[in-house]
């Protein structure tokens, strides 16, 4: 069941849906002032998602893939056909897509901006979505009290560790966490609460990390 995870006065609404078998999340961002919509990691269940478009009125902008790993990414085209919608993935993606976005790269969604971090170690195409620098959309790179696995291919720990120790850690604590997974013990957080809590953000070397993430620790 979809649930409305955060609203402001003015402008922002997100959804957070719940999708498939595996635990992945879906997310349908708006722009309640032009009436304009993301949605983040379309997979299954894509008629969940043409009804809350359908029943807010939003018109589907783009769909951001946080990376092309086929979880996240299956109902891209189904979706994109039915609304008009463009793809939008960082620029390794090797899949299908209409916009390709690096590091630092805005995408303006109404009057709402989402910038791209780049967050490679999961795979090599991982992104984060940051939103008003209220919250971020971390897709695979990090969940609640855990990170994504790196044995899948383009996975790399030395990349991961980067991502989580020089960009994810450096943020605002008060940024909520969206993360592509419900595998924590609860569906969000915020980067304070990852970084006190977290076995994941401890603070390491980069070398005991690549232990840590191969079993070795």
């Amino acid at each position: 069941m979809s649930k409305i995870k955060y609203r402001d006065g003015s402008k922002i609404e997100v959804m957070q849906i719940p999708v498939g078998t595996m635990a992945n999340f879906t997310y349908v961002i708006a722009d309640r002032e032009t009436r304009k919509a993301c949605i983040i990691d379309p997979s299954w269940d894509l008629e969940k998602l043409l009804e809350i478009l359908k029943k807010n009125g939003w018109d589907l902008e783009c769909i951001i893939n946080t990376h092309t790993h086929f979880d996240h990414i299956l109902g891209n085209e189904q979706l994109a056909a039915v609304t008009g919608a463009k793809i939008i993935q960082h620029e390794n993606s090797n899949q299908p897509g209409d916009k390709f976005v690096k590091d630092g790269d805005i995408v303006y969604l109404g009057n709402i901006s989402l910038k791209i971090l780049y967050t490679p170690g999961h795979s090599n195409d991982s992104v984060c979505v940051l939103v008003e620098d209220r919250f971020i959309f971390t897709g695979d790179t990090i969940f609640v009290g855990n990170c994504g696995r790196v044995d899948l291919p383009g996975g790399d720990s030395r990349k991961l560790y980067n991502s989580l120790f020089n960009v994810i850690s450096k943020l605002d604590g008060s940024l909520i966490v969206y993360p592509g997974h419900d595998y924590g013990k609860s569906p969000t957080s915020t980067i304070k609460e990852q970084k006190e809590t977290s076995p994941i953000l401890i603070p390491r070397t980069e070398a005991d990390f690549v232990k840590f993430m191969s079993g070795d620790d």
